[in-house]
């Protein structure tokens, strides 16, 4: 299957249907991403949502060194591979270099940009140089029309195939606010606009060596999001969330998400008409 053709890429950007970016937070397991893939590939066929897989080969912004981070770029980048072949869906990833871009940009459709990341002026580059669609996420201590700079300088890179996320910003000690005002400034820079529903529930540090999570305000969030005219929505999600290795707290339970989208795709249709 090629990389996100163009053609996959103009039924993002025409924002005509729902955009679903999930999956788990980190690569745990090829056999659990390869279920949950297939999963969300049902699901979002049902509702006729585009869907691309996440995963993280590597979570380098854990609150503790002791914490898992996944198996590393390269055999990351295997299991990402053997989504795109086996479940025949586009991938995600996030990077954190110059040099990480590279080699992801030859595997998946999708690099990201994470959000304590998105004014790296030498990652934008690189990540606009491989010629993947690139996916910023607007950092938690930036005011959304702040990413107005962000984008021109990935346009200013030759970047043409850009998506924004808005994922909460910082608000008071371990605890983020989702501000649903963000969604239609951002749309200004006419980029699609995706909203994290799952890491906008996050609260950081607030596990003490771990950040812990309001899991169910996720939904909440995400409809309200869609009801605001956002394009897409991103989740993390997990057959069991209590055993996830990697942001447990803020995830959905996977057998929750079919209905989750459902909602989703309705609540679309009818704030895009």
């Amino acid at each position: 299957m090629p990389r996100l053709p163009h053609t996959a890429w103009r039924n993002i950007a025409s924002r005509r249907r729902l955009l679903i970016i999930a999956g788990p937070c980190v690569i745990e397991s090829e056999a659990l991403c390869l279920h949950i893939a297939r999963s969300l590939k049902r699901a979002c066929g049902a509702i006729g949502a585009n869907y691309v897989f996440k995963a993280s080969y590597d979570k380098a912004n854990r609150t503790s060194s002791a914490s898992f981070r996944g198996p590393g770029l390269g055999a990351g980048l295997d299991t990402l591979a053997t989504i795109r072949e086996r479940v025949g869906v586009p991938v995600l990833t996030d990077i954190h270099s110059e040099d990480e871009a590279a080699a992801a940009g030859k595997v998946v459709d999708i690099l990201q940009i994470p959000a304590f990341l998105c004014r790296q002026t030498d990652l934008i580059r690189a990540a606009v140089a491989t010629g993947r669609v690139v996916n910023i996420k607007k950092g938690q201590f930036l005011a959304p029309d702040d990413m107005v700079q962000v984008v021109a300088k990935a346009r200013g890179f030759g970047g043409t195939r850009l998506l924004l996320t808005e994922r909460g910003t910082t608000f008071g000690y371990h605890n983020l606010v989702a501000d649903m005002r963000s969604i239609p400034i951002l749309r200004r820079t006419g980029c699609p606009v995706i909203f994290d529903a799952t890491h906008s529930v996050q609260l950081p540090g607030g596990g003490g060596d771990r950040s812990s999570g309001q899991r169910e305000f996720a939904p909440v969030l995400a409809k309200a999001a869609v009801a605001a005219g956002a394009d897409g929505v991103f989740l993390e999600t997990h057959p069991d969330p209590a055993k996830a290795l990697s942001d447990g707290p803020n995830m959905i339970p996977l057998a929750q998400v079919p209905a989750l989208l459902r909602t989703l795709a309705a609540l679309f249709e009818l704030c895009h008409a």
